[in-house]
C-alpha cells in the first residue's frame, strides 16, 4: 500500500495561513523519527568543543535555516522531503523572534505543513550559543 498523508483541518476553521496542520492522518508508508539538530553541525566531538560551534548564526534566521539544512540532509539520507514530514517540534531559546522562524519554515516546507508544538527552553544542549533545535518524524513510500 502507498502512503498517503491528509492534512486535516476543523470543518469551521478560518481560511488564513498556518505553518502546521492541526492533525494529519497516515495510512500506509514507513515512519522516520529524525533527531533534533541546531545549527551546529550534526556531527562534532562528545565531549563538546566550542570551538566546532564558532561559525553558527547568531540570528534566529541564520540558526533556522542552518537547522532546517541540517534537517534536510536527514530527510534526504532516507530518501524523504520536508513534504514527507507530518510532525516536528521546535525548541527556541527565546520566542520573542517566532517571525523570523516562520519566515524561514515556509521557505522549506512551503505547501507541507507538519503538526507542530514549539517550546521555550533555557538552553539546548549542543552549545549555549544554539536558539533553535528541530526534531521531526517522517512517512516515506
Amino acid at each position: 500500500m502507498s502512503k498517503s498523508i491528509e492534512h486535516i483541518h476543523w470543518p469551521d476553521a478560518p481560511d488564513m495561513w498556518m505553518p502546521y496542520a492541526p492533525a494529519i492522518k497516515v495510512k500506509g508508508g514507513t515512519t522516520v523519527y529524525l533527531a533534533g539538530v541546531t545549527a551546529a553541525p550534526v556531527y562534532h566531538h562528545h565531549p563538546h568543543r566550542p570551538e566546532e560551534f564558532d561559525k553558527m548564526s547568531a540570528t534566529m534566521e541564520g540558526q533556522t535555516r542552518a537547522a532546517l539544512e541540517n534537517l534536510k540532509r536527514g530527510l534526504e539520507s532516507v530518501g524523504a522531503t520536508f513534504a514527507d514530514v507530518i510532525r516536528a517540534d521546535r525548541f527556541v531559546t527565546d520566542l520573542s523572534d517566532q517571525d523570523a522562524l516562520n519566515r524561514v519554515w515556509a521557505e522549506f516546507f512551503k505547501d507541507a505543513k507538519p503538526t507542530t508544538t514549539t517550546v521555550q527552553v533555557v538552553q539546548l544542549a549542543t552549545d549555549p550559543r544554539c536558539i533553535v533545535e528541530i526534531n521531526a518524524i517522517a512517512v516515506i513510500d
